[in-house]
């Protein structure tokens, strides 16, 4: 689906539409990621560039979209995180569709912010434990924002992630996942199933997150973080949060101390007790898991063919990890 052909035509569509932000529709036009969706960066005047996020079809209603919008613009008019702003159409609007071939698209727009994604070579401690403190603020924010009339945004559960109706799809289709593979995956998934219902769905455990603040979604720029990328927010377990902040690399040797840096940072903002923070490698099991679903049934993506099935056997062998950790055994199926 990405190849060189389907991203031309759909910068075509763009540019198109870059008067519609009073942008020459020969500004220039680069792409910066394609993941769930295709995201580009238009030179503007005076070096006010925007970045245009080019929806997938058929992942998010326009609610679901407006409802994101509406979640930055209340943190952002609160002071809670540093966040790009959306920027409107020439009407006022936040939403724009395009045609590609066809097929709607739906866009948006953000001031372009400058900075760089943290990488391995950065001091990641210190800044998970600024990432801590960060999510606290967005989850103390998340329980007492009257959020409009119409807000939707998807449910992250354990049937929408592992479960009976998945939005990422089947982890049993995993590449390269074969019968022993599969057999420990069933396992930890009945585990997690177990374990989540442990862990309740009450105000204080359950509700609206960011859910994907890993490395490529926050921005570096001297000693100040800021956050991208709201596109998978949604209703799920706060304490979800951190483990998709470690999404690709959670299988090294640095998770312990990150997780440590990141409730250190959390309890700088927010009450967190010990039982609970114990409960953060589960999250991380479950969000590997997802990713594992995800590239599988994004495999036409960049990400998904750099990972391939290496991505799945260790995943495997977080889940063997995993098991040997708990306490007590559960079933595939129980």
């Amino acid at each position: 689906m990405y190849d060189a052909a389907f991203l031309e035509r759909l910068a075509d569509g763009l540019r198109r539409a870059l008067p519609r932000w009073d942008l020459p529709a020969d500004a220039r036009l680069d792409l910066l990621t394609v993941s769930e969706n295709a995201t580009f960066r238009a030179a503007g005047p005076g070096g006010a560039d925007l970045v245009f996020r080019v929806h997938r079809p058929g992942y998010h209603s326009r609610a679901e979209i407006a409802s994101e919008l509406a979640w930055i613009a209340a943190l952002r008019a609160e002071e809670i995180v540093p966040t790009p702003r959306p920027v409107p159409l020439r009407d006022g609007s936040l939403i724009a569709d395009i045609d590609d071939a066809g097929i709607p698209r739906q866009v948006v727009a953000f001031e372009f912010v400058a900075g760089r994604e943290p990488d391995e070579r950065d001091d990641l401690v210190a800044w998970f434990e600024v990432l801590g403190a960060i999510h606290a603020r967005l989850h103390q924010h998340a329980r007492t924002w009257a959020r409009p009339a119409g807000f939707a945004r998807k449910v992250w559960n354990f049937d929408t992630m592992l479960g009976r109706t998945p939005l990422w799809g089947d982890w049993r289709a995993a590449l390269g996942l074969d019968a022993a593979g599969a057999a420990v995956l069933a396992r930890a998934v009945a585990a997690l199933a177990h374990d989540l219902r442990a862990a309740g769905t009450g105000p204080d455990a359950f509700g609206l997150i960011h859910a994907d603040l890993r490395l490529a979604n926050l921005l570096v720029a001297g000693d100040r973080l800021a956050l991208i990328d709201f596109d998978d927010c949604g209703f799920s377990w706060f304490l979800y949060d951190f483990a998709a902040a470690v999404s690709f690399i959670e299988h090294t040797p640095i998770v312990p101390d990150l997780c440590a840096a990141w409730v250190a940072g959390y309890r700088t903002r927010l009450p967190l007790s010990d039982a609970a923070a114990a409960q953060l490698p589960m999250f991380v099991m479950l969000r590997r898991i997802l990713l594992t679903a995800w590239i599988a049934s994004h495999a036409e993506t960049p990400t998904a063919q750099g990972l391939g099935t290496g991505y799945t056997a260790g995943t495997v062998e977080m889940a063997e990890a995993y098991l040997a950790r708990r306490p007590q055994p559960v079933e595939a199926g129980g």
